[in-house]
């Protein structure tokens, strides 16, 4: 088809056919071309539109015609032109074709001028062609015709570049980087080092092409393309760089030239950096002879007329100038090197400035410093003692690992350098901000990463620096984190040095075995209260519960463990209730097939909940761990089935409720499952951590319990185990626990009587009643002790009282009346009070006076109690010293429940008959005094006045102490009087009436 001629009319049918196949398939190929898409995506736009006349003209009883034959001919050629043009685009070196793009373009055009030129002598009247069809010929002919192809924008704009780059001759390596790089972009190829490197051989190799072709022309320039982009140091290997440069180096000689007189400038006598030359053939600096020209308009040698505007740029010398300074600038890099290893510190400082100069002058000098390999000389620099040394070696080094990956590689691999950079993190802020922008540099570089992030201390540093007040140093340091999170093992180490960023990132985004390596670090690693905090506030909470409902069981584990790491703060534990994390921990708990393992450390999740919903203070807002009846009972039925440490913890989630705001209904509920024989039974079980929290939570249940239900379900082994646990326990809380469980015990007699006989009382408490031993108790265990005591000695059973005595209980009660807490001093009371109650009948009284007085002296008997009396027989306060601590409890408890107990037992003084002799005593020991000045405290009990004022009345029956005591207590009754409660009042009026202030028939009885 390359040549139709007289070609009858069916072979030009079958032609235009032809043609309409070629032109579709003309079409779908240009849609895989590599460069000017757009060039090709139009022309095959408008070949589509020829398609419908050449169907037309395939329908018609043509006439020959030479035109049409033309028409054909044209068509034909220019669309075999189209399509190798393709087929090039398509499979040629991507390079090769951007570089050409322009050309390409062109090209294109070219076939789209002659197909429009070919339409437009096509006779279409003549041959009978529609008149739709001829109106649309028409317009795409003049489309065509004035649609002009050229290179994209994007493209125009890097082939600028390369023009321009061609232009100077000199650009630096920078710029040839960035050039190669946009060119791989434009054409779709990987920045990747590697995959550059290939491109750009094939790029060279289809150069060689050309000239095989005999295109020498294109050849030449495709050379000065690949020199501008072999400046760039991906395009070539450091050792091939070296070499050359080595090459060169070492032909120019050992020491520098002085310039040539044509390098300096006749004006300024300096050498020029852009000489230009005017049309005689004198050349000057162009900053220079602009500054003369401003002033004058004659040459400055010839004096001459001379304008700026016909000045040329003079090329060769300025090549001249550069290759000269480059010579200069080899021969002085070689020469410092030794300097710097063998000079003093003055000298050294002197090369390190020179150094540091000639890499901000050019790019190019840092290279040649690299290939000097002055690197592993300037490490050595940053060892040495003197700041201002390490600092400047440090801005060289920073300006070289921005250079290249090279130089990155060298620096990483000199023995220590990673260590002595990161050194220089800790020092002076200046030293700092430098170290930590070449690590930032290095990081940039993934074979150099690991070198970073191994060496120890480097990433604890990096996070220190996140808070500096250096917004440079602080955003570098954090960059560098960014680059050394590839790893995951440097992302455990951020996290250590409490930077959790990236865990939270591969916790919530990485693959199931990054989740599960990342929950487990949380779950072992050290927090502080604020790391767990923070934790929690930025999410960490959903993400591990996403991953505790995942399907396989480790992944279970490690988030839990995280979780119970995390649930230890109070905060986060409330925070894990309202974020409905129970639900999930209950269903692993009850679930058939979950591991021993597991449901561990799951009811260990449980109790730190638990434990967060006890409220620290009465501001905190409460939060409910199990809200249904179901969840309750659920719980409380696995103490049945689970092992001892599943056990042991959901007694502790139990105990913990029963102190939190929904203690009243999980008591309830525990009391309806009947649970005291199964705490009961616990107790005495040998597993001390299990039977521990039994105990604990039996002696909460029993604070609420009815007496009789508390008497049904023990037993005499059960007091014996309870007393055990108190006598052989190391465990101060399982020993107070125990001690409150007795003093919840009702005051039955078979109870009593079980203590009674108990052999493990005795030595139970002697153990406590240890004077040391007590003092070095918490307040709660003391509290528990007296407590117990309380319930042993309540006046029913005189027998436990006497044996609780013997042991020497008294003497121990006086001790924490005086140390104890305001809760110790009341129960304390209450147990002197039920001793002393007993004491009338238990004092011996004393016989007749024997015949031979002189030969028998008589018991003294006691002033109260008229008879014998001794702090083990009758367990007299007179006898045990025990009355003046307790006036000492009046005058300086601020508790009213502790002054009231104390009350409570001096008064017992002055039961029935002893009012004579106890009023005595209490007079003596100015505890009549101190009940009168309660009367008048700033915030008194009601029930405290009313049985002061009782007592009062009964003591003012005594004209003595009346006369005493009547005109103090005067001044405080008539006041109450008017604004006292009913009883008060009645009382008032009957002690007034005692003192004679108020007749016996007034008002106020």
């Amino acid at each position: 088809m390359d040549a139709i001629t007289d070609l009858p009319i069916g072979t030009v049918v079958e032609v235009l056919s032809q043609l309409i196949e070629a032109i579709i398939e003309l079409v779908v190929a240009s849609e895989n071309v590599i460069i000017e898409k757009k060039c090709f995506a139009q022309l095959s736009v408008y070949l589509h539109k020829i398609v419908p006349l050449l169907n037309e003209l395939g329908r018609k009883d043509l006439c020959d015609s030479d035109s049409l034959r033309k028409f054909v001919e044209i068509l034909n050629h220019q669309i075999k032109l189209a399509k190798q043009l393709i087929q090039d685009c398509s499979h040629r070196n991507r390079f090769y074709l951007f570089v050409s793009s322009r050309s390409i373009a062109k090209r294109i055009g070219d076939i789209n001028q002659e197909i429009s030129r070919a339409m437009s002598c096509l006779p279409l009247t003549s041959l009978d062609i529609s008149l739709s069809t001829r109106d649309d010929i028409g317009q795409l002919v003049n489309k065509m015709k004035n649609t002009e192809f050229k290179a994209a924008v994007a493209e125009e704009e890097i082939l600028e570049k390369i023009e321009f780059g061609l232009f100077q001759r000199n650009v630096d390596r920078t710029f040839a980087n960035n050039l190669l790089v946009s060119i791989a972009k434009a054409v779709g190829v990987s920045t990747d080092r590697t995959a550059l490197r290939k491109e750009f051989e094939e790029f060279k190799t289809e150069i060689e092409n050309l000239r095989l072709r005999k295109n020498e022309a294109e050849a030449i320039r495709m050379d000065q393309i690949i020199a501008l982009l072999e400046r760039a140091d991906i395009a070539s290997s450091f050792e091939d760089r070296k070499k050359k440069y080595l090459i060169k180096r070492n032909s120019l000689g050992m020491q520098p030239l002085e310039p040539l007189m044509t390098f300096s400038c006749p004006i300024t006598k300096e050498v020029m950096v852009d000489p230009v030359e005017t049309p005689l053939g004198y050349t000057f600096e162009r900053s220079s002879i602009e500054k003369w020209l401003a002033d004058n308009h004659t040459c400055p040698l010839t004096s001459t007329p001379l304008v700026f505007s016909i000045l040329r740029p003079n090329k060769t010398l300025r090549q001249s100038i550069e290759e000269w300074q480059e010579r200069n600038t080899m021969i002085i890099l070689a020469s410092l090197k030794s300097r710097l290893s063998s000079g003093g510190q003055e000298e050294v400082l002197v090369c390190l400035n020179q150094l540091l100069d000639l890499c901000e002058q050019r790019e190019i000098h840092q290279e040649w410093l690299i290939l000097e390999d002055y690197i592993p000389t300037l490490i050595e620099l940053l060892r040495v003692k003197d700041w201002s040394i390490r600092n400047k070696t440090l801005q060289i080094i920073c300006l070289l690992a921005k250079y290249n990956d090279d130089a990155k590689e060298i620096i990483a691999k000199v023995e220590n350098s990673i260590k002595y950079i990161v050194q220089s993190l800790g020092r002076q802020l200046g030293e700092g901000k430098l170290a930590v922008a070449i690590l930032l540099e290095l990081s940039k570089c993934e074979s150099v990463r690991d070198y970073i992030g191994n060496v120890q201390g480097c990433i604890l540093l990096l996070v220190t620096l996140l808070t500096s007040d250096d917004h440079q140093a602080a955003n570098d340091a954090k960059n560098v984190l960014d680059n050394l999170a590839f790893s995951d093992d440097n992302v455990v180490h951020m996290a250590n040095n409490n930077y959790f960023n990236y865990l939270l990132q591969r916790l919530s985004a990485g693959p199931d075995h990054v989740q599960m390596a990342m929950a487990k670090t949380l779950g072992e690693m050290v927090l502080t209260n604020h790391n767990k905090s923070s934790l929690v506030e930025d999410g960490v909470l959903d993400l591990l519960l996403v991953l505790i409902s995942h399907d396989d069981v480790e992944m279970k584990i490690v988030a839990v463990g995280a979780l119970l790491h995390l649930s230890t703060l109070t905060k986060n534990g409330q925070e894990a209730i309202k974020k409905q994390a129970v639900r999930p921990l209950l269903d692993i708990l009850t679930h058939q097939t979950s591991s021993q393992r597991l449901r561990e450390l799951v009811s260990a999740v449980l109790v730190n909940l638990a434990l967060s919903s006890i409220p620290e203070n009465s501001a905190a807002i409460p939060v409910q761990l199990l809200e249904s009846e179901e969840d309750i009972l659920g719980l409380y039925s696995l103490i049945n089935f689970m092992g001892p440490g599943v056990q042991q913890n959901v007694l502790r989630v139990f105990h913990a409720m029963c102190l939190s705001p929904s203690a009243v209904i999980i008591k309830s509920k525990l009391r309806q499952r009947s649970s005291m024989p199964m705490l009961l039974r616990f107790c005495e079980v040998d597993d001390s951590t299990l039977r521990a929290n039994a105990v604990k939570l039996l002696c909460c249940l029993t604070e609420d319990y009815e007496g009789a239900e508390i008497s049904e379900h023990m037993t005499r082994s059960s007091v014996e185990a309870l007393l055990m646990i108190i006598r052989i326990s190391e465990n101060d809380e399982e020993v107070s626990s125990a001690l409150g469980t007795i003093a919840n015990l009702p005051e039955s007699a078979q109870i009593s009587e079980w203590l009674l006989e108990s052999h493990n009382l005795t030595s139970s408490l002697t153990s406590l009643f240890n004077s040391d031993n007590i003092r070095s108790k918490k307040d709660q265990f003391t509290e528990s002790v007296v407590g117990a005591i309380c319930r042993l000695t309540v006046e029913t059973n005189m027998e436990l009282q006497k044996k609780v005595v013997e042991i020497g209980v008294i003497e121990n009660l006086l001790l924490l009346l005086e140390m104890g807490s305001s809760l110790t001093r009341r129960k304390v009371g209450v147990s002197l009070t039920q001793l002393s109650l007993s004491s009338p009948v238990l004092s011996r009284q004393t016989s007749p006076r024997p015949v031979f007085r002189c030969f028998s002296a008589l018991p003294k008997s006691c002033p109260v109690h008229q008879g014998i009396c001794t702090v083990v027989s009758s367990f007299c306060l007179l006898e045990a010293g025990a009355v003046k601590p307790l006036v000492q409890v009046l005058r300086w408890e601020p508790n009213p429940e502790a002054c009231e107990a104390a009350l409570d037992a001096l008064l017992t003084l002055i039961d029935g008959e002893s009012l004579q002799n106890g009023c005595k005593v209490l007079e003596e020991a100015n505890a009549i005094a101190e009940m009168i000045k309660l009367i008048s405290h700033p915030s008194p009990c009601t029930r405290l006045q009313e049985k002061i004022f009782s007592s009062l009345e009964r003591i003012f029956r005594i004209f003595e102490y009346k006369q005493k005591y009547g005109q103090l207590t005067q001044r405080y009754l008539v006041d109450l009087t008017q604004r006292g409660n009913s009883n008060l009042r009645s009382l008032a009026a009957r002690i007034l009436a005692r003192l004679n202030v108020l007749h016996d028939q007034s008002s106020f009885f």
